[in-house]
């Protein structure tokens, strides 16, 4: 089982400062934005959407306003959230973890998508006495979630972790009831390894789960997982991290079982060929080729429209998000640096911006 890296306190604490104004739900907040005095209110930014992506953009935030005297003001309020205040032109960029639908591009008139972040959406559980790192496959995630796989002793899950004291505890599990990106990745990776989900539930950035209990966020569901023994949920990958919550080892095409991590993540972007027209990216059950990918990593995106009276300072602002400097922030909150094939078609994509 590969170690997760060693983080700080303060790290850990960013996080968790970064996720707990989500749970605000607020397109106010600004998760770390760290105003200057010499900001121009006029060249200023104001974004809203993923909740996964907000521990970085806490760092970023600061750091650009230092640099340019930019504030960024982001509040995260989950995809769905993103994507409805983008199209209203309620904020000046969305953020989003599933890339648009036919309808939602056409709604947004005029939005471009850029990949601009790199993690994964984690499965942590609560059974007591349970360690870390269980073994887990997309099938019996299905069944767990569709309510087939209903005891944590059910004997698929026994087969796959021998000599692990399992209890008959009823599995309880948490979905997010906001519309989420980590629904998405979730649902779409379930969608790729099991027809039945695929017919039944499907991939979007809200589903009807057919069992479980809900969630408003990861704060929600994450409080949802800490009060229920038995429980066990799809979550951003550093909120699991921030609250040191236990993870499962997922089974890849490979067969080999992953935990996400920067080079478990990085394994499965690399997989990445070339970028389609629109940006939108998936890399949920990479193939067997990618021996150490985690199958449930995904992009985040930025939304904008291409006729903005912030174009320019978007045009900057993403521009920097997409550089090195800001990539380098990534990895210490898991995010692992974008592809370079990715951040060149982001890059063609902000020409377009105007």
């Amino acid at each position: 089982m590969k170690k997760k890296l060693i983080r700080t306190s303060t790290v850990l604490f960013a996080v968790a400062a970064s996720l707990g104004l989500a749970a605000c739900g607020s397109s106010s907040n600004n998760s770390g934005s760290g105003g200057s005095s010499n900001s121009s209110s006029s060249s200023n930014l104001t974004g809203a959407g993923s909740t996964l992506v907000a521990p970085l953009l806490s760092q970023w935030q600061p750091k650009y306003d230092e640099e340019h005297g930019v504030a960024v003001t982001y509040g995260a309020i989950g995809s769905g959230g993103g994507i409805e205040q983008i199209t209203a032109r309620t904020v000046d960029f969305g953020a989003s973890d599933a890339p648009l639908t036919s309808s939602q591009a056409s709604a947004c008139k005029g939005c471009v998508q850029i990949p601009w972040a790199l993690s994964a959406t984690a499965i942590a559980y609560h059974v007591q006495g349970v360690p870390t790192g269980l073994k887990l496959t997309g099938p019996i995630l299905s069944d767990i979630w569709l309510g087939k796989i209903k005891a944590w002793n059910d004997p698929a899950i026994k087969k796959l972790n021998p000599g692990v004291n399992l209890p008959s505890t009823k599995i309880t599990p948490v979905y997010r009831t906001d519309g989420s990106g980590d629904t998405y990745a979730f649902t779409n990776y379930l969608s790729h390894v099991s027809s039945e989900w695929k017919s039944k539930v499907g991939t979007s950035t809200q589903v009807h789960f057919p069992v479980g209990l809900g969630g408003k966020g990861n704060s929600g569901v994450g409080g949802v997982l800490t009060s229920t023994n038995g429980s066990i949920a799809y979550v951003a990958l550093a909120y699991v991290v921030s609250n040191k919550f236990t993870d499962a080892a997922v089974q890849n095409a490979a067969g080999k079982f992953e935990t996400p991590g920067i080079s478990s993540i990085s394994a499965a972007a690399a997989t990445v060929k070339s970028v389609p027209s629109d940006n939108a990216i998936s890399i949920v059950d990479p193939p067997a080729s990618a021996s150490g990918a985690y199958p449930i990593s995904t992009f985040t995106y930025v939304i904008v429209p291409k006729k903005s009276p912030k174009a320019s300072g978007l045009k900057k602002f993403i521009t920097w998000a997409l550089g090195s400097e800001a990539q380098a922030l990534g990895p210490k909150l898991d995010f692992a640096p974008l592809p370079a094939k990715v951040v060149t078609a982001g890059k063609n994509t902000l020409n377009t911006l105007g």
